[in-house]
């Protein structure tokens, strides 16, 4: 066996830190202090300028650019999004023509009907699975379900439907409803189903044949929003790790197969975690050619006031000042 014997350091050469580049400095980098009272604006630039920070700000500018050249900023979601109870902050930045599209996987839809049913939603599974219970409640499975099938003669996709259903039968709490807020809007708002994954595929009035037609008219409606991101459109994935990136993926293939040439375009991912597929189908390969796309680490009830108050400054209709 080879030995060996500690390594002689005294012949080290070294060099002075005032002549290394570093890549953080107070001047440049550094947040500011915190004063009592200040405004939201006042805050985000008071943040480091640096990481998440920096990523933040940047989706924010991008959006308001944006918005200011008539381009899309599609918003694309998880069910987790509406549990965290976004759906107002959401309104405001619908209603502020900051967001111009919805689309959401079938858990989102659920969870926004429930709420615009009775104001609650997110059953404990651990609860009443084992009872048989879970996933069963008559006004969710039935209504959504009747929902969709009253859609399909009127030439709407999923999103729509259920949207139009919570209006015209009001439900109590529809304010809280992003799909009914969409439609009152006139804004394009899609779900995205996989067959089998929602509560609603287990209620005796589901039919398979409607909701794969109502959800195949929201691809290819959303397919049509993608074509049209290029020039500055932003697509924001919040909170879905397989759905949404999928079908984004695939809408984008569709529309540069037709000709649409998406280019120079910003996506940005806002998850707890990043996932292989948000950071993939939705960062880097769409924005491989050109445009960019950013990754936002954290909690959707922190980030998205942060980012939709930071919008709302810079588009001046106010932030969220206290």
């Amino acid at each position: 066996m080879k030995s060996y014997t500690p390594i002689e350091v005294s012949s080290v050469s070294t060099y002075s830190i005032k002549t290394r580049n570093n890549k953080v400095n107070v001047d440049e980098h550094f947040g500011k202090p915190l004063e009592t009272g200040m405004s939201c604006a006042a805050l985000l630039d008071a943040m480091p300028r640096l990481l998440g920070a920096d990523s933040l700000r940047a989706v924010a500018d991008k959006i308001v650019q944006a918005r200011a050249k008539d381009r899309p900023v599609v918003f694309a979601m998880g069910g987790h999004v509406i549990k965290c109870g976004l759906q107002p902050i959401l309104k405001t930045l619908i209603e502020a023509g900051a967001i111009t599209a919805v689309a959401m996987n079938g858990s989102a839809a659920i969870h926004d009907f429930e709420v615009s049913l009775i104001g609650a939603t997110s059953e404990e599974v651990g609860d009443v699975l084992h009872s048989g219970d879970f996933g069963f409640s008559d006004e969710t499975g039935s209504g959504m379900n009747r929902a969709l099938k009253a859609g399909l003669g009127k030439g709407v996709g999923f999103g729509q439907a259920i949207g139009e259903w919570i209006i015209d039968h009001q439900h109590p709490c529809r304010k809280y409803s992003l799909l009914a807020t969409c439609v009152e809007n006139g804004l394009p708002v899609t779900a995205h189903v996989a067959m089998g994954t929602d509560i609603i595929h287990q209620h005796p009035e589901m039919d398979g044949a409607v909701t794969g037609e109502m959800s195949f008219r929201d691809f290819k409606l959303i397919t049509s929003v993608v074509a049209d991101l290029g020039d500055g459109g932003v697509w924001l994935n919040v909170g879905s790790a397989v759905i949404m990136p999928e079908v984004f993926l695939k809408a984008l293939s569709i529309a540069q197969n037709l000709g649409h040439h998406v280019d120079n375009f910003t996506t940005a991912n806002f998850d707890m975690n990043q996932h292989y597929r948000p950071m993939q189908n939705v960062i880097k390969r769409p924005t491989s050619g050109s445009g960019k796309g950013y990754s936002i680490v954290g909690h959707h009830e922190i980030n998205i006031p942060l980012l939709g108050a930071a919008i709302l400054d810079k588009m001046g209709k106010g932030g969220l000042n206290p």
